[in-house]
C-alpha cells in the first residue's frame, strides 16, 4: 500500500490555485509548459534545489525585492529529503540562533496557508520532551530557561502532567519533562510548494527536471551556471542541493568545500488506533529512549536516532529523486522496542510501513550557511541534521538577508560555512564523523564534551611529548589542544568518563595549573592559533592594514598592537594581535577558528597587488605561552633591561641551539608572561630546553581550561565566544584599541563615531556569583539568562571558576529594554552599576555582582620569596 506517504505529493498541489504560475513571464503556463520552456540566459540569482531550503531562500529574496531569480530542481519540487521529512517543527534547541530560526519558521508556516491558499497541514500540537534521568532534566531546564527569555512559551512539568497531556504514554520511569505548547506538525512538502508558489507570484522563475552540472567561476567570482539545458549567466549562486550539495560544490571550476554526509533514517507508520488519535495530540521526544512519536492520520509516526547509524552514498551521487530505501527491521528493532516500552498499547497495532530515507549530517551537528571563502557570490544552505523543517524558514530568511544586505540580522557564526576548512571535507572523515553525530542528536550533551572521531588530524610537534606527560585533549578546528594534564596519581579512566553539569572531576587539576601560572612558571601549547604574515615591497602593507584594522599599526618595529578587524557596522570580524616585524612586514595572531574566515575577509578587502603578499604561516611556527615574566627571562639570550615588562614588544632570540625564535611580551590569559613563536623544526628542542631550565622555578605544563579560568577572571573577552561580528569595541570596553581620534579612515569608523555620539545599546559585563556553592550547586557554563532587578537583560557568553576569587565568574552582555515599548535603550555605566543581578542556571537564580572592569587585586602579581639574581637572567 502506498499510503505510507506521510507528506503531500507534488502533483496534488500543482492543481492548487496559483500553483501553475511557474514563471512571471507566463503566469498561465502549466507545469508541463514551464518544463518545456527554454531557460533564461541570465539572472541575478540562480538557486539549485527545490526542497524547503531552496524555496525558502527564493521566497525571502523575492520578499526583499530581488526579482531576477531562477530556481532549478533536478527532479520534481520537494521530492528530496523534504518529501520524507517527519513533519515535526520543534523550537527546543541548544543554540539560541537555532531557537530563533525555528521560532521564525513556526510563525511563517502558521500564516503560509492564508498567504498562498495552499494547504500545508499546519497543526499546533505542542511537544513534550521526556527526561528519564536527572541530568536529562537539568539539560531540559537549561533549554527551558533560554526559550522563555526569547518569547517561546515552555515549562517544566511532572510525569503526572505528561500522562494527562498524552494518555497513551507510560510515565513510570520519568523524572520530569518539558512542555513546549506552540510546537507544531506540518507537511514539509506542502510548505515547500507554498513557498515556491509565493515566490513564483513575486517573479521567481522555477524550472524542474533541470540539473546543474557545475558553477562557472572567473577570478574567484561566480559568473554563471552550466545546466543540462544550457548556460545561465548570474552574479549569485545558492547551493541548496541537500544530499547532493557536497558533490555539486566539488564540481565547480574552483571547488567549494561543503562538509556533509548522508545516513539512513528510519521511521514507521501505523494504521489508525481503535480510537484514532486527535490531531492536536502532542509530539513526544524521548531522547533517553532515542525516539520521537507524533500523530499521523489517527495512528503513529515514530522514528529515532540509533546508536549504530548506517552512512550512505559515500561513493558519490545518489538518485535524482530520493526513493524509499530498503527496509531493515533488524536495524530498527531497538527503536521499536523503545517505542513499545513508552506506548505499550501499540503492541497490537498494525504497522503499515517502515520508511527509510537519507538525511544529511554535518561534522558538528549544526547546519551550514553562508558565502564560500573561495568563491564570491557562491552561497550555501544545506546540512540540516534532520531539522530542515524546523530551520527552513529562519535559515532561508538569514541567508537572503546575507545576500541582500551583506550580513544577516543575527550572529550566525556558529552556522557559517567558514567555520570549516578543507580538512573536514575528506569523505572518510565525514563518513566516520556522521556515524558519531547521528547518535549524538539524542545523546545527553554535558558541558565540555568532545567528538571522538576524526581526531589527531592536526597536531603540534609537541603532541607526543605532552601526551606522554598526561595531556587530555580537546579539538578546535581540527587541532588537538591540551585541556589539562592528569597527574600520575589520578584515576585516568574515571576522569575520562566524568560527565556532569556540576563540579567536574578535573577541578583540582586545573586549580594546580592556575596556581602554577600565578606563582611559578607554566607553559601552554598554543600552536593552533591562526598566524598570518603580511608583507610588501613598499608601504602597501601598512596602508592596507591601517584601513582594514581599527587600531594604529604605524608603530615602531618590534611593537605589538591589539586590534580589531571590523565590518561596516563596527562589529568584530576578527580580534587579533599584530606585531610589526619590520617596516614592510607584519605578523598577525588570531583565534584558531579564524583561519578560513580571516583569510577570506583579508583576500576580499585587500587590493590585487603583486607587491602585497598574504601568507598563512600557522604551521611554520609552534606557539607556546609562558607565564611569569621574571622566570621566562632565564630561557632567553638577551638583556631583559632591553625588553621592559610593561611594553608589548616582539624580538628574536636564541634558545639552546635554536635561533630565530620570536618572543612577544603578551599572553592570552591576562597574566604577565610571553608568547614564543618557534620555527616548527626547532619546537621540540626548544620545549625540552625550556622545561629543563625551568625545573628550578617549578615549571609545569598547563592546558586550555586553566587559560580559560585565567582570562575570564581578568575580563579577557574571546572572539567567537564573547564577541562577534555584531559586537563593537565600544560595547566591550575596548575604546583604547580604536584610532578614532587620529583622523585615519578604517572600515567601521563611521559606525563607531555614530555609536560614540548616540551611546551603546549593550555592554559586556563581568558577573561574580556570591551565593553560589561550587560543590553543591549546578555550574554556569554559557548561555544562562541574566536578570537585572528581576527583568531579563541578556545572556552569559562564557564562564569559569576563578581560583583567585574563589567564586564563579561569568561574562555576558547587558541590554536595556523600555518597559513601555520593549525597545532597546542606551546602556550606561550608571545603569550597569545601579542594578541588582541574578544569573539563571537551569531555572534557579543566583545573585551576582556586576563589574565593568576586572577586580583590581588580580593584577597584583604574586612574587616568589626568593627573587632570582640578575646573573640567572642570562642563562641558556
Amino acid at each position: 500500500v502506498m499510503s505510507y506517504r506521510l507528506l503531500s505529493i507534488v502533483g496534488r498541489q500543482r492543481a492548487s490555485p496559483g500553483w501553475q504560475n511557474w514563471s512571471s513571464a507566463r503566469n498561465s503556463a502549466s507545469a508541463a509548459e514551464a518544463h518545456s520552456m527554454a531557460l533564461p540566459t541570465q539572472a541575478q540569482v540562480v538557486i539549485c534545489g527545490g526542497g524547503i531550503m531552496g524555496t525558502s531562500v527564493a521566497y525571502h529574496l523575492s520578499k526583499m525585492g530581488w526579482k531576477d531569480i531562477v530556481l532549478l530542481e533536478q527532479g520534481r519540487l520537494a521530492a528530496g529529503s523534504t518529501r520524507f521529512c517527519a513533519g515535526i517543527l520543534s523550537t527546543a534547541r541548544h543554540l539560541t540562533i537555532e531557537q530563533k530560526m525555528a521560532d521564525y519558521s513556526n510563525k511563517l508556516y502558521h500564516q503560509l496557508e492564508q498567504e498562498t491558499g495552499i494547504q500545508t497541514g499546519y497543526t499546533r500540537t505542542g511537544s513534550i520532551f521526556l527526561a528519564q534521568t536527572q541530568d536529562r532534566l537539568i539539560s531540559l531546564k537549561r533549554i527551558n530557561a533560554r526559550l522563555n527569555v526569547i518569547g517561546i512559551p515552555s515549562e517544566i512539568i511532572s510525569p503526572k502532567k505528561v500522562a494527562e497531556l498524552h494518555h497513551l504514554l507510560n510515565v513510570h520511569d520519568l523524572v520530569g519533562a518539558m512542555h513546549v505548547p506552540e510546537d507544531a506538525v506540518v507537511s514539509s512538502a506542502d510548505v515547500a510548494l507554498a513557498l515556491a508558489s509565493a515566490a513564483s507570484q513575486n517573479g521567481v522563475q522555477i524550472y524542474d527536471r533541470t540539473s546543474v552540472l557545475h558553477v562557472m567561476v572567473k577570478k574567484g567570482q561566480v559568473t554563471g551556471v552550466e545546466t543540462d539545458k544550457g548556460q545561465i549567466e548570474c552574479q549569485y549562486f545558492v547551493n541548496c542541493a541537500g544530499q547532493w550539495a557536497y558533490e555539486l560544490g566539488l564540481s565547480n571550476e574552483e571547488p567549494v568545500s561543503i562538509p556533509l554526509h548522508a545516513c539512513e533514517h528510519f521511521y514507521l507508520l501505523t494504521r489508525p488506533l481503535e480510537t484514532p488519535l486527535q490531531n492536536s495530540t502532542p509530539t513526544i521526544v524521548d531522547a533517553d529512549g532515542r525516539i520521537y512519536i507524533r500523530n499521523w492520520q489517527g495512528g503513529i509516526l515514530s522514528g529515532g536516532f540509533e546508536k549504530n547509524p548506517k552512512p550512505i552514498f559515500t561513493e558519490g551521487k545518489n538518485q535524482l529523486e530520493i526513493q524509499n530505501l530498503q527496509e531493515d527491521w533488524d536495524h530498527f528493532e531497538p527503536l521499536l522496542s523503545s517505542l513499545l516500552r513508552r506506548m505499550p498499547e501499540l503492541e497490537t497495532l498494525e504497522i503499515m510501513k517502515l520508511v527509510n530515507c537519507p538525511e544529511t549530517f554535518t561534522p558538528d551537528m549544526r547546519c551550514i550557511m553562508g558565502e564560500s571563502p573561495a568563491v564570491q557570490g557562491y552561497f550555501v544552505l544545506a546540512g540540516m541534521n534532520s531539522a530542515g523543517l524546523s530551520f527552513g524558514g529562519g535559515a532561508g530568511k538569514y541567508l537572503a538577508e546575507w545576500m541582500v544586505h551583506g550580513y544577516p540580522s543575527e550572529n550566525v557564526w556558529e552556522l557559517d560555512l567558514k567555520r570549516f576548512g578543507a580538512l573536514q571535507s575528506s569523505r572518510t572523515f565525514l563518513r566516520h564523523r556522521v556515524m558519531e553525530v547521528m547518535p549524538l542528536m539524542y545523546d545527553l550533551k554535558v558541558p565540555r564534551w568532545d567528538f571522538q572521531t576524526g581526531r589527531q588530524l592536526r597536531t603540534s610537534p609537541l603532541y607526543d611529548r605532552l601526551d606522554a606527560q598526561g595531556a587530555r585533549w580537546m579539538e578546535k578546528h581540527g587541532f588537538e589542544r591540551p585541556k589539562y594534564f592528569v597527574p600520575p596519581d589520578k584515576d585516568l579512566l574515571a576522569l575520562e568518563q566524568s560527565k556532569t553539569f556540576y563540579k567536574p572531576d578535573w577541578f583540582d587539576i586545573v586549580e594546580s595549573e592556575v596556581k602554577c601560572c600565578k606563582e611559578a612558571v607554566c607553559v601552554i601549547d598554543m600552536s593552533s592559533f591562526t598566524k598570518f604574515e603580511i608583507t610588501s615591497t613598499g608601504d602597501q602593507a601598512l596602508e592596507v592594514l591601517q584601513y582594514l584594522f581599527s587600531n594604529d599599526l604605524d608603530v615602531p618595529v618590534g611593537h605589538i598592537v591589539h586590534t580589531g578587524m571590523l565590518n561596516e557596522g563596527g562589529g568584530y570580524e576578527n580580534d587579533c594581535s599584530i606585531a610589526r616585524l619590520n617596516k614592510r612586514s607584519f605578523f598577525m595572531i588570531s583565534p584558531t577558528d579564524q583561519q578560513v574566515h580571516c583569510w577570506a575577509w583579508l583576500k576580499k578587502h585587500m587590493p590585487e597587488d603583486s607587491n602585497l603578499l598574504l601568507e598563512d604561516v600557522t604551521w611554520k611556527y609552534t606557539g607556546t605561552g609562558a607565564s611569569d615574566v621574571s622566570s621566562t627571562f632565564a630561557f632567553f639570550t638577551f638583556d631583559p633591561q632591553k625588553f621592559p615588562q610593561a611594553s608589548r614588544l616582539n624580538k628574536q632570540c636564541d634558545v639552546g641551539y635554536a635561533n630565530g625564535i620570536r618572543v612577544m611580551s603578551m599572553t592570552h590569559t591576562g597574566e604577565p608572561g610571553f608568547m614564543l613563536y618557534i620555527p616548527i623544526e626547532y619546537a621540540l628542542h626548544v620545549y625540552n630546553e625550556v622545561m629543563s631550565v625551568g625545573q628550578k622555578y617549578g615549571i609545569r605544563n598547563a592546558g586550555y581550561y586553566a587559560l580559560r579560568s585565567l582570562r575570564i577572571e581578568k575580563f579577557f573577552a574571546f572572539w567567537g565566544q564573547d564577541i562577534n561580528n555584531l559586537t563593537t569595541p565600544l560595547e566591550c570596553g575596548r575604546e583604547s584599541r580604536v584610532k578614532l581620534e587620529k583622523g585615519m579612515d578604517f572600515i567601521g569608523r563611521d559606525a563607531l563615531l555614530l555609536q560614540k555620539q548616540n551611546g551603546v545599546y549593550k555592554r559586556l559585563t563581568m558577573f561574580i556569583l556570591d551565593d553560589h556553592d561550587t560543590d553543591l550547586d549546578l555550574w554556569p557554563w554559557w548561555g544562562e539568562p541574566i536578570y537585572r532587578n528581576g527583568q531579563y537583560v541578556g545572556k552569559t557568553t562564557s564562564s569559569a571558576y576563578s581560583y583567585s576569587l574563589e567564586r564563579h565568574v561569568c561574562l555576558g552582555f547587558v541590554h536595556s529594554f523600555s518597559e513601555d515599548t520593549g525597545e532597546e535603550q542606551v546602556v550606561t555605566a550608571d545603569f550597569i552599576n545601579r542594578g541588582e543581578y541574578e544569573i539563571d542556571i537551569a531555572g534557579h537564580r543566583f545573585q551576582a555582582r556586576a563589574k565593568l572592569y576586572p577586580v583590581a587585586s588580580l593584577f597584583t602579581q604574586k612574587r616568589r620569596k626568593d627573587d632570582m639574581e640578575l646573573s640567572d637572567l642570562h642563562g641558556k
